[in-house]
């Protein structure tokens, strides 16, 4: 595992958290605001551990497929736009 997938799971395992305690908070009876609090926060980590995953991807898989042809690295090309606009949505 590189650098930036193991970036990744930490957030992801920190977000685990998160969303364990999250549910806690809703079986507690939390006050709401608080809870969408903590939702936007394990929101935000997912979306950093995706940036982490899509930064690996680019850097490495996108650019040896570049570096390999033409149609191997539109193809990789055409991944990453379709990523970033599900990202956008």
């Amino acid at each position: 595992m590189n650098e930036a997938k193991k970036k990744a799971a930490t957030k992801l395992k920190t977000a685990r958290g998160q969303i364990d305690g999250i549910i806690k908070m809703l079986e507690d009876d939390r006050y709401c605001v608080d809870i969408s609090t903590q939702i936007l926060s394990a929101i935000g980590l997912l979306k950093k551990a995706n940036i982490d995953i899509l930064n690996s991807h680019i850097r490495s898989c996108v650019t040896n497929a570049i570096l390999e042809g033409e149609t191997q690295g539109e193809e990789k090309i055409e991944e990453i736009i379709n990523i970033i606009d599900k990202y956008i949505k």
